[in-house]
């Protein structure tokens, strides 16, 4: 067993399952997904670790617990289509593409969007597919989706993106009219209604866009 995989598995163990991570597929993606490929190459000893890391550009990676916390909100089954606003190191997307997923993920930094482009072509990722664009807006054409996650806190649900979800369907993303204070909120459509579900209190970096942060 590599020392990679070692870690993976402490991580699952010591920091996932304590704090109520259950989801049997999230946390299989989890253990597989080899997180340190997605950091730069000086916090490769730290890509384990309970925290978030910096990947440039004014951006970071999540730490792992929250990519599992959202994952497990999604309430995903295989096969779904999974809109991702918030490509980042690509991280998210590649624990949804585990978990047999259709996944379309928005950048709106085009360094970002073209370093993780090369990423997935390189290891061959084939049910994710990227664009360079402003998030807030979605990706209608491609819509619409099952499921919809922000990972960059906005002070508004974006309206496109409540278009482009399906019913029943769960858009999940960091709220708050401050950008210090956010909570994760979580957002379901069924049965021609949408009520929200305010579930905890977390920080993410901004999301810039139309309908987010100018």
């Amino acid at each position: 067993m590599s020392r990679h995989q070692i870690s993976r598995d402490r991580m699952v163990r010591d920091q996932l399952l304590p704090r109520g991570i259950r989801d049997k597929a999230v946390l299989a993606a989890m253990a597989s997904v080899p997180r340190h490929l997605f950091v730069e190459e000086g916090l490769i000893p730290s890509a384990y670790e309970d925290m978030p890391l910096p990947i440039g550009f004014g951006q970071t990676i999540s730490q792992p617990y929250i990519v599992a916390l959202m994952t497990q909100l999604l309430e995903v089954s295989p096969g779904m289509r999974v809109l991702e606003i918030g490509t980042g190191s690509g991280y998210q997307a590649a624990i949804l593409d585990a978990m047999g997923l259709d996944v379309y993920s928005v950048e709106r930094v085009r360094e970002l969007h073209f370093r993780t482009s090369t990423f997935f072509m390189r290891h061959k990722f084939r049910n994710i597919r990227l664009k360079l664009a402003d998030g807030t807006l979605g990706w209608p054409e491609a819509g619409p989706f099952d499921r919809i996650i922000i990972t960059a806190g906005g002070p508004e649900i974006p309206a496109p993106l409540l278009e482009q979800l399906k019913e029943p369907g769960i858009l999940l993303l960091p709220l708050g009219a401050d950008r210090r204070t956010q909570n994760l909120v979580r957002v379901i459509r069924e049965e021609g209604e949408v009520r929200q579900e305010t579930l905890a209190p977390v920080a993410f970096v901004d999301l810039v866009g139309r309908h987010g942060w100018s």
